[in-house]
């Protein structure tokens, strides 16, 4: 029994696993049946009925008829007129209306046709409003018709209207009248009766079946727009609509709508809202189906062309007449087509996508149609394409575009499985962002983390492309790092979203065939870090712009490209009185007015330019490319903006000025040589008498005298006094004895080796400059009382020598021990000796300069405060510093005859410092009438040109008196007249030889 039963199993699995076997055929049998089979077979059999089987709606039998035509002028015309004026035209078998809206005239005549058969004359144009007729022999009307009715022997048919002539034995003659809107073209057509009729079920079949497909076909598409919630296919179902009408527009089937026919007063309105609806509605489909394609092709220009080209065809389809509306479609459907398909074409080279292909075949098909009816309309031509291929060209875009439709829902649904299956395998848990770019720069493949960090909305599918999350040029980075081949790594900027701050990132990245995969760090924080401290070593911290540093680097690389021929020109800014404004208002309002005055020079400064903070209120602005001319009038218009406003801090208002000095910038200048030149023309602006600026070009001598000035600081970069140097003695006159005195003033100056003589103010600019300054300082106070106490005898009539000292060197504690051991050293020489010290100088530190002073005259030396009134002094100081004179600064000295004030200020002084004990020296005293002045306000000692310049010392030496040195003939005769009479008491007594506690 067990083999048996064995038996048996094993032959009911076979039969089983055979039974499954033919299952499995002939499922694949119907399948191959359903798929090919069928579908071939329907094509061949409709290719068959096409070619070879007899139509249901035969269409001929139709014999053009000539006739004769005449429009209609101003002046109405009745039947007989018009036929009378018809006999002397040409037979013609068509006319083109052009847009006419006069009624047209013409008459033909109908032979007759076989005996018993009716004769139908069509008359067709879908443009015609309303057309009547008569019997030419006795003018009987025929009939009339309309789009809204007919009466007699007359009918609307198909697009036109047909006049029914029945049965007639002979040829008949008929006059006919009628009214066309927009380019139509007169025409007439017999027709056998019976085959007119097949005409017209032919011509309603069409249409039938134009409408039912179409309309079938956007109902499916509503369907799948609902489902999958996409209103990209709401815009296609109304596409296709448009489509169906537009197709009956050309075919003339647009009388009906469903089955109903539409009114004369809604024809042409909806044959213009018809057009204008279609062309935005194909701009509209054709920019949302290739939105990613278009901005990667560019041209956004045509695209923006065929953007507003929409709004006035609208318009012009709401407001403007039939006739008058169709040369601007025409005009503006040519330009649309034009522009959609060479895009379409760019689209289809660059990208090669199914889904492009498919809807680039079936916007071509529409967009040929569309442009053969518009230029059969605007030329008037006729029966290149029949009506047949409308149909079919609506059909066969219509099948194209659901067959993209498919395409792309297909490759959305395998796109959005594959990706989730990966997101959720790899991507998820990773916190590195991601990612996968095809050779496009588009994103495949990206991970939540690159997500988060590139703000991608979650309801995105894609991330996009790269350039919409980076900065312009970063993608092409990326593709040279990677064709390098490895694993590279770049920094990139994102790009900024809205007012939001663009992020950094830290891109490693390589080639995998034909993508690009890689990950992505966000390293914003430490990026801005590092450019925090990359901005704070070249930029200033309180007004953005660059500091001396960064401002060095701009000039050093304009510079350079100098020996190119491109001009550079430098101006140096100083604001005037600023320190004001921070003495009386606190530094928060000085840095408030700092930052606005950077932004002023910023604004008013032009393009290519730097500019750089470089002092508490000191600004240099390079105009690199700039000739100095053009850099001049851009200064002109900083010193305006700066001085024309106040600044504006909170209730408080800031009037403040500046000062520019602009040079133009040779060749091999350095860069710190051209900012002291800048500086130097500043300093000369600020003296005034130039609108505030001064302008120096490259020829100017300052720069040759700048030239010396370097050479004398490579000088005393030794820490001794250079060659060359050597005395000069101005003689000062006593106005009480000019007879018995003979003081001076000693003056450095300094010979080159060509000869060249600097002056004193050039050798000790450069002295300060270079922080060498108690160098000459000291070699002067040397060599002055060293020549003193040689020639003591022979200066019985000097009672004082003045030299002045720099306020560097009062600063200088070395130089003050160095100074006191001089006078120690030439003690009876001291006594001659008079210290000049500037006024400003004196009061920077009060106590200080008292010091010296005291020690000063314990030696029996003599102190003066030079250029005195010329600083902002209260004369209450005078009290405080135990001076013996004051020197009248020489601008007030200069002008007492010309200007009231300036007198009264000198007398003031002088009446001041006979009170306190002190003598006045005027100094700049430049003419005979000053001298005058001077004496009569009781000044006790005058020194300028007009008493003598500077002498050499052994001329000194030989004279008597300072008055002796005067050359002007009526000064001589006033000095000797008026002020040699008088006997004036010594300036100073002369003390004793000081005691040694004293040198102390």
């Amino acid at each position: 029994m067990l083999p048996v039963a064995k038996s048996t199993r094993r032959e009911v699995v076979l039969l089983a696993l055979r039974k499954r076997g033919l299952d499995r055929a002939l499922d694949a049998l119907w399948s191959a049946f359903s798929v090919f089979g069928v579908p071939i077979a329907i094509g061949v059999t409709s290719l068959i009925a096409l070619i070879g089987w007899r139509s249901e709606y035969p269409v001929r039998g139709a014999t053009p008829v000539e006739f004769r035509v005449l429009r209609q002028g101003a002046a109405a015309l009745g039947p007989a007129q018009a036929l009378a004026a018809l006999g002397s035209r040409a037979p013609v078998a068509y006319r083109d209306t052009f847009l006419s809206g006069q009624p047209f005239w013409f008459s033909f005549t109908v032979p007759r046709l076989r005996t018993g058969e009716r004769t139908e004359v069509e008359l067709p144009s879908r443009h015609a409003l309303a057309a009547a007729c008569w019997d030419a022999t006795d003018l009987v009307p025929l009939g009339a018709a309309s789009r809204n009715g007919a009466s007699g022997s007359m009918r609307a048919a198909k697009a036109g209207f047909v006049i029914d002539l029945g049965r007639h034995d002979g040829e008949v003659a008929l006059l006919c009248r009628a009214r066309y809107a927009g380019p139509a073209r007169i025409s007439v057509v017999r027709w056998p009766e019976p085959r007119f009729e097949g005409s017209v079920n032919k011509f309603h079949h069409d249409a039938g079946l134009l409408q039912g497909g179409l309309i079938v076909l956007s109902a499916f598409v509503l369907v799948t727009a609902a489902i999958n919630r996409e209103w990209l296919y709401v815009v296609f179902a109304a596409w296709l609509v448009a489509s169906l009408r537009l197709g009956e527009i050309s075919a003339g089937w647009d009388t009906q709508w469903l089955g109903h026919l539409v009114p004369e007063a809604w024809m042409f309105p909806m044959r213009k809202l018809t057009a204008a609806a279609y062309y935005v509605l194909t701009y509209t489909l054709f920019t949302k189906l290739f939105r990613d394609d278009l901005r990667q092709i560019g041209h956004a220009g045509l695209l923006r062309i065929a953007r507003w080209s929409c709004l006035p065809l609208l318009l012009a389809a709401a407001f403007l007449p039939f006739s008058v509306y169709l040369p601007v479609l025409w005009v503006t459907a040519a330009v649309g087509i034009a522009i959609l398909t060479f895009l379409l074409g760019r689209i289809l080279m660059v990208t090669r996508s199914r889904v492009a292909m498919w809807y680039s075949a079936s916007l071509a098909v529409v967009l040929f149609f569309a442009l053969y009816a518009v230029i059969a309309a605007a030329l008037g031509t006729r029966g290149l394409i029949g009506e047949i291929n409308s149909v079919t060209a609506a059909f066969l875009s219509s099948l194209l575009a659901a067959l993209a439709i498919a395409q792309q829902m297909r490759q959305e649904h395998q796109a959005r499985i594959t990706a989730q299956a990966r997101l959720r395998e790899t991507y998820e848990a990773i916190p590195i962002g991601l990612f996968t770019l095809d050779e496009q720069g588009d994103f495949l493949r990206v991970n939540p983390a690159l997500t988060e960090m590139l703000s991608v909305d979650p309801a995105r599918t894609r991330a996009g492309r790269w350039e919409e999350h980076f900065e312009p040029g970063a993608w092409r980075r990326l593709q040279q790092v990677v064709r390098e081949g490895g694993t590279h790594e770049i920094e990139v900027r994102g790009a900024a979203a809205g007012s939001a701050e663009a992020k950094w990132f830290f891109v490693k990245a390589r080639a995998s065939r034909r993508y690009i995969e890689g990950s992505l760090q966000d390293i914003t924080e430490r990026h801005k870090a590092t450019e925090r401290l990359r901005f704070l070593a070249e930029n200033d911290p309180l007004t953005g712009v660059l500091n001396r540093r960064g401002i060095e680097g701009v000039l050093d690389r304009a510079t350079a490209r100098l020996a190119e021929g491109e001009p550079v020109a430098l101006a140096y800014v100083d604001l005037d009185r600023f320190k004001l404004i921070n003495d009386l208002f606190g530094h928060i309002s000085g840095d408030e007015v700092l930052r606005q005055v950077a932004r002023r020079i910023q604004e008013a400064r032009g393009s290519g330019e730097g500019i750089g903070r470089i002092g508490g209120d000191e600004f240099v602005i390079v105009f690199a490319g700039v000739p100095v001319g053009r850099a001049a009038e851009r200064c002109r218009a900083i010193v305006e903006s700066i001085g024309a406003q106040p600044f504006q801090m909170g209730d408080k208002a800031f009037q403040v000025k500046c000062s520019i000095g602009l040079i133009e910038v040779a060749a091999g200048t350095l860069v710190k040589d051209a900012i002291a030149m800048a500086d130097r023309a500043c300093r000369a602006a600020k003296r005034g008498g130039c609108d505030g600026l001064v302008v120096y070009q490259s020829d100017a001598p300052v720069f040759q005298d700048r030239a010396r000035e370097l050479r004398l600081i490579e000088h005393l970069g030794a820490g001794v006094a250079p060659e060359g140097l050597f005395l000069l003695m101005q003689p000062i006159m006593s106005l009480r004895a000019p007879f018995q005195s003979l003081n001076f003033e000693v003056l450095i100056r300094m010979r080159e080796p060509d000869g060249t003589v600097l002056g004193g103010g050039q050798v000790i600019a450069a002295a300060e400059n270079n922080g060498r300054v108690a160098v000459i300082d000291r070699w002067v106070l040397a060599r002055t009382l060293a020549w003193l106490d040689t020639h003591h005898a022979r200066l019985g009539n000097t009672q004082f020598a003045c030299i002045n000292l720099s306020g560097a060197s009062l600063n200088d504690e070395k130089f003050i021990q160095d100074a006191f051991a001089i006078l120690a050293q030439h003690w009876r020489a001291a006594q001659r000796l008079c210290v000049e010290i500037t006024e400003s100088v004196a009061l920077h530190d009060l106590e200080n300069t008292k010091r010296f002073i005291e020690r000063t005259r314990n030696f029996g030396a003599k102190v003066a405060l030079d250029d005195f009134g010329a600083g902002y002094t209260s004369f209450s100081y005078l009290k405080e510093l135990p001076a013996d004179a004051v020197k009248i600064d020489g601008s007030f000295v200069r002008g007492v005859n010309a200007h009231p004030a300036n007198l009264a200020i000198v007398e003031a002084i002088v009446e001041l410092a006979r009170n306190l004990g002190m003598q006045s020296i005027a100094e700049w005293t430049e003419d005979r009438a000053t001298v005058e002045a001077l004496a009569q306000v009781g000044v006790d000692h005058v020194q300028g040109y007009v008493i003598a310049r500077p002498q050499e010392p052994e001329r000194i030496l030989r004279a008597p008196s300072s008055a002796s040195f005067i050359e002007d003939p009526q000064l001589a005769s006033f000095v000797q007249q008026v002020l040699g009479s008088g006997q004036v008491p010594p300036l100073w007594d002369q003390p004793e030889k000081p005691t040694p506690l004293e040198l102390h």
